[in-house]
């Protein structure tokens, strides 16, 4: 099925963009809000606000997000780490390994199973709460909101880059130093399975800083300004610096020569993304109160960069 609408502003339609998408596709203003919020809207190939108010013949292009039925979604007894709750949010330390929401392939044992399995009432919030995500072999943190009030709110502060996202990450190379990859990224027109830099593509931010140099690798703390789907292992490998690991961008494993046999042992055996979600902050949607949580990386990219740190002595 086709979820993608398409339509031209004609001159009965003055008004605001949430608005007038909410009108055109028998939405809510608030699911309209959200869409825009969550750059699934475009005004002539640009983001605008849901405030903004087209002139007539612009064209407005809706990706909608994928149906999902509830009741297929099921609650399971999952064990997660909390690092912080209250009765409007939560904050999980997700493993490598767990897939965030159900899908083709993935049908049950992920976050958003979990989620409904801690908290019934977030069957009534979109997709169990969760605000953003991150792919299934990477680790840390992420938000989720147990009301659809917050969720909404949280949603708007993502898109508004008012929530700060920090992470950790191995990358092979030795990098000069820190930076900014502003890079748009889309759909790879012939590998559906990877992203990758392309002009039409949507906007993209990273900032990148190294943390300490290696032999052949560099650990480096990595903020995202926007959120698109693989962006930090899209931007480092499209700048030359592919995350160690990484099976889609990270091309063929190196061993550095004449490493300690520890090292080629640890890097051999890495066989996910070394990138983890370290820091989280943001502004709590209702006590208004700026909040942030840390957690540090899983004991197999601890033992990495171990492995690292010794080789390097």
């Amino acid at each position: 099925m086709d979820r993608t609408s398409r339509f031209t502003v004609d001159a009965a339609d003055d008004g605001r963009l949430d608005t007038l998408i909410a009108r055109r596709l028998d939405l809510s203003r608030t699911q309209a809000a959200t869409l825009i919020a969550t750059g699934c809207v475009r005004v002539d190939a640009r983001a605008e606000k849901a405030s903004f108010r087209p002139a007539p013949g612009a064209e407005v292009v809706v990706e909608l997000p994928p149906v999902q039925n509830p009741r297929t979604v099921l609650a399971e007894d999952i064990p997660l780490t909390i690092v912080y709750e209250d009765a409007e949010l939560l904050v999980i330390d997700k493993p490598a390994g767990m897939v965030v929401h159900p899908g083709a392939g993935n049908p049950r044992h992920t976050l958003q199973n979990a989620l409904l399995g801690l908290d019934t009432r977030l069957a009534l919030v979109p997709r169990a709460g969760l605000v953003h995500r991150l792919d299934k072999d990477t680790s840390g943190l992420l938000v989720v909101a147990r009301t659809p009030e917050v969720h909404t709110a949280l949603v708007a502060a993502l898109a508004a880059r008012e929530i700060s996202r920090q992470y950790v990450a191995v990358c092979t190379g030795v990098m000069t130093g820190g930076g900014t990859i502003d890079e748009p990224i889309g759909r790879h027109r012939s590998q559906r399975l990877k992203m990758t830099v392309r002009r039409d593509g949507r906007p993209a931010v990273t900032h990148y800083r190294v943390l300490k140099r290696f032999r052949a690798h560099t650990l480096v703390r990595v903020e995202l300004e926007s959120g698109r789907t693989h962006q930090i292992r899209v931007h480092l490998a499209h700048i030359g610096f592919p995350i160690v690991g990484d099976p889609l961008y990270g091309g063929r494993r190196r061993i550095p020569a004449g490493c300690t046999p520890a090292l080629a042992e640890a890097l051999d055996a890495f066989h996910r993304q070394a990138l983890h979600a370290a820091r989280l902050a943001l502004t709590h949607p209702v006590t208004g109160r700026r909040m942030q949580w840390e957690a540090a990386p899983p004991a197999d990219l601890n033992s990495l960069i171990t492995a690292l740190e010794r080789d390097a002595v």
